[in-house]
């Protein structure tokens, strides 16, 4: 049975600031996509968008608005919405474990109540700022492994 890598791709607050100002949409794109060119395996890693966009966006749409390096990785979105407690791990889990397949994930996400406050698999960025060094470092780590 194959393993399979998946990073699960909030946008607010991950890829820009939760609220961001002066059109600065996606301006902290460039960093994740500098990770995955840098880390020889990222090739072998997909992306799933779990930000609440894929609501309102299509999947092709919420692709063109990421750096080619990144879009060419993303594979699907998460399913419906789930209401209750931890909302977001809840979807998480439900698309990684839906396939007959060995997954192992991280999610980049700011909103750290949407998971148990013991999830190994969240990689927790500041809202105020999106991802940061921090955050790369965790997730070029885990790509190594």
């Amino acid at each position: 049975m194959s393993i399979v890598k998946i990073v699960y791709l909030d946008f607010d607050g991950v890829l820009h600031p939760s609220t961001p100002i002066d059109n600065a949409l996606f301006c902290r794109a460039h960093l994740l996509e500098s990770v995955f060119e840098n880390t020889t395996t990222s090739s072998a890693v997909s992306i799933v968008i779990s930000s609440s966009w894929r609501f309102t966006h299509s999947l092709a749409s919420l692709k063109a608005k990421l750096p080619h390096f990144l879009a060419q990785r993303v594979i699907d979105v998460t399913g419906p919405a789930v209401i209750g407690k931890h909302a977001r791990y809840q979807e998480i889990t439900a698309h990684a474990y839906s396939n007959d397949v060995v997954v192992q994930w991280r999610a980049l996400d700011d909103s750290y109540w949407e998971f148990p406050s013991n999830c190994q698999e969240l990689i927790r960025c500041n809202p105020n700022t999106g991802i940061g060094p921090k955050e790369l470092a965790q997730l070029s780590s885990w790509l190594l492994n």
